[in-house]
């Protein structure tokens, strides 16, 4: 992700008119306007490059707007057996499916689900590939490129001793063979420039296997969406590459989806001091926006204030990292007060955990041109306690 230890982009956009009071928190808002005002931006892109576009699940998988998602793009990309079933159940299009290492045990339920399979090692390959070939199911190898583009290096799917995709330089005709596609997926929220940049260091060393496949798939991590991306550059690209060797591309994202797109509300449920102002929150960064622990990034506060009232938010759970990070208002806090953080509708909502038996967010879908609300869901007690048994 990119700006990982800074404050996360976030556009309120129509937010600002949204009554938070209107929901339960803590609770997902995702504006079905702005999913689709994605969407048409990827459509557009789809319809003048002539790539197909999928909708990356890993990171948006909010089934609730799947009719929508199938409107406008060709499918999903799945990462395993679940997300492969809800892909099929749900969406429209094609399934292609990626996995560091499949099971025996599911093997022939994915490949039963999915029109492309993607294997991440030579070894996978030569276990599964018959089975693939006898049900006709599109076959490709994800590569490792060797050319680095991420910031940060457990989100650098290129960065040394990777476990994801063979390294470029162990490709030959035997590990490519039977292969119709080659998959690389090396970008994190980032612009058309890394991409243009690694194509331009592999595709030497792929110029010999290129008459013999079939399509090729730059996976995700494009910001397609973003309004500085340079998407008349991908376009241009795609094109090139598609009249060139003469083969289907595919791209896959996720973020792109759902950017600007969703809400997370929250409340204030206490306000304790310990050298400095403290706010604990019925939102909680362990279970409810774990990226911020782990990446770490700060999410961005929709309206805060520039000068005013600093307080450290923390979640309810007994983790003493359980730390939102600091964030000011221009009036002071009080117990009740409503909040939300911007861009949380990727990522977030299929992050989320119960650990401590923190209730997991509910999850509403707001259209803000015609300001419809409907609760999508609201979890409960059993849904913490039937993982647990």
């Amino acid at each position: 992700m990119a700006e990982m230890m800074q404050t996360q982009a976030g556009d309120a956009g129509a937010f600002t008119s949204f009554d938070l009071s209107r929901v339960p928190t803590p609770c997902f808002v995702v504006d079905a306007h702005a999913i689709e005002r994605n969407l048409k931006i990827l459509a557009d892109v789809k319809a003048r490059s002539g790539a197909h576009v999928l909708s990356a699940l890993k990171a948006f998988s909010m089934f609730e707007v799947a009719p929508l998602v199938s409107r406008y793009l060709d499918g999903v990309c799945a990462s395993g057996l679940y997300e492969a079933k809800l892909g099929r159940e749900e969406y429209e299009g094609e399934v292609a499916t990626f996995c560091a290492g499949y099971k025996d045990s599911e093997i022939d339920q994915i490949i039963a689900l999915s029109d492309h399979m993607i294997f991440n090692s030579p070894s996978q390959k030569v276990r599964f590939l018959a089975k693939c070939q006898a049900a006709d199911v599109s076959v490709g190898l994800r590569i490792n490129p060797l050319h680095s583009e991420g910031e940060i290096p457990k989100y650098d799917p290129c960065a040394p001793c990777s476990r994801l995709g063979t390294p470029i330089n162990q490709l030959d005709d035997e590990v490519l063979d039977g292969m119709d596609g080659l998959h690389m997926h090396t970008l994190c929220e980032q612009g058309f420039e890394p991409l243009a940049r690694t194509w331009a260091a592999i595709e030497p060393k792929l110029a010999p296997y290129l008459p013999n496949l079939k399509w090729l798939n730059f996976g995700g991590g494009h910001h397609i969406t973003r309004a500085d991306y340079d998407r008349e550059g991908l376009i241009d690209f795609i094109k090139t590459i598609r009249e060139k060797y003469q083969v289907d591309v595919y791209l896959e994202p996720g973020e792109a989806v759902a950017l600007d797109a969703g809400i997370l509300v929250g409340e204030i449920l206490d306000l304790p001091h310990n050298v400095m102002d403290l706010a604990i929150t019925d939102i909680s960064a362990t279970c409810h926006m774990p990226d911020v622990i782990e990446a770490p990034y700060r999410p961005a506060l929709m309206g805060e204030a520039t000068h005013g009232h600093t307080y450290r938010l923390g979640g309810p759970s007994c983790l003493a990292g359980d730390v939102i990070g600091d964030y000011t208002w221009d009036t002071p806090l009080q117990v009740g007060d409503r909040f939300a953080f911007l861009d949380q509708a990727h990522y977030s909502m299929v992050k989320t955990n119960t650990f401590n038996g923190v209730p997991l967010p509910a999850i509403a879908l707001w259209n803000s041109e015609t300001d419809a609300l409907t609760m999508v869901r609201e979890f409960s007690y059993d849904d913490f306690k039937n993982r647990l048994s």
